[in-house]
């Protein structure tokens, strides 16, 4: 009877002893997790409020920023219009300064006064970084982004480049997709360089405005090859319009004829520029801005220093360049 009962105490003690190795792994385990949850969860929450949803740039702005966010381990909401509407960026960043994030990362229309809710965020402890376009009297920790002014600069070398330093050129804005503004100082760069920088052969016969995308500027080029056939060149500001300039100099057999020098890197772009349809491209960098705009971010809260000013580079695509890429 001593025993079994010794053989029935032991079967216990053992048995406990299991059940203790057990509990214990498991506790380890789901302290494993818990750690584990808390290193996994962003750091901080930040907002991001762009002009539209329906301009290729934007798109690329926002996958920079995507990679910044996973890079630095942080969360960020990507919010827009779906065409140009500057009441319903500040309806986005009015949400974002009630819904106390981390900080915030805005598009400012030039022709719109954003300095007022800008400060209002930054006083209420949430600090905001500028891009493509400035608020330089707002309380604005930093601007990303480049120089529009320079950009229409580079824009009219290409230019001058392309005819040969000898050449009439049509200039299309869009009013749809791009802030106007902004782009009327890219003209103004334009045509600074024309007057200041000895192309003296260039000469602009008209600056067109677009409003509806690839179809406008597509019948703008049919009204220039009509009504100004003297026209050698066309500059264009937004990458839609780029992608309808081009198409219709395809259409209307004007390849080589009428040079091309638009903004944009998408893949269609780059294959009209690879078949020497477009000259070239001068544009911001959207990659760089929307990674740089939450690096700064990140860089404002743990380190409480920033540049005022993040140049993020003209990006300059010619056949040329993409020769020597390949």
């Amino acid at each position: 009877m001593r025993f079994v009962n010794y053989i029935k105490s032991n079967i216990i003690n053992i048995t406990l002893i299991i059940a203790i190795i057990i509990t214990g792994a498991m506790i380890a385990n789901v302290n494993k997790r818990i750690g584990s949850f808390v290193e996994d969860r962003p750091k901080y929450h930040f907002y991001m409020v762009a002009p539209n949803l329906s301009d290729p740039f934007w798109q690329e702005v926002k996958k920079g920023a995507d990679d910044a966010a996973k890079h630095y381990s942080v969360a960020y909401e990507f919010k827009a219009p779906r065409f140009n509407d500057p009441g319903e960026e500040k309806k986005f960043l009015n949400i974002a300064i009630a819904s106390k994030v981390d900080g915030i990362v805005t598009h400012v229309p030039y022709n719109e006064d954003f300095t007022d809710v800008i400060n209002t965020a930054v006083d209420e402890g949430i600090p905001v970084v500028t891009m493509e376009n400035d608020a330089a009297a707002s309380k604005r920790k930093t601007f990303v982004g480049v120089s529009n002014f320079l950009l229409g600069e580079e824009a009219a070398r290409l230019i001058n480049e392309a005819v040969g330093g000898k050449g009439k050129v049509a200039v299309i804005i869009n009013s749809a997709q791009r802030d106007i503004s902004s782009q009327n100082i890219t003209v103004s760069g334009f045509k600074n360089a024309i007057a200041e920088k000895n192309y003296n052969g260039i000469n602009i016969v008209d600056v067109y405005t677009s409003e509806m995308g690839i179809l406008s500027a597509e019948d703008i080029v049919g009204r220039i090859i009509r009504n100004q056939p003297e026209v050698d060149a066309i500059y264009v500001t937004d990458a839609s319009d780029t992608l309808g300039v081009a198409q219709a100099v395809v259409d209307y057999n004007k390849v080589g004829e009428i040079k091309i020098v638009g903004y944009g890197d998408s893949e269609d772009i780059l294959d009209y520029i690879n078949k020497g349809v477009i000259y070239g491209v001068v544009m911001n960098d959207p990659y760089k801005m929307g990674y740089n705009s939450i690096k700064s971010l990140v860089e404002i809260k743990e380190k409480n220093n920033v540049s005022a000013f993040i140049d993020t580079d003209l990006k300059i695509i010619t056949k040329d360049d993409m020769t020597y890429a390949q």
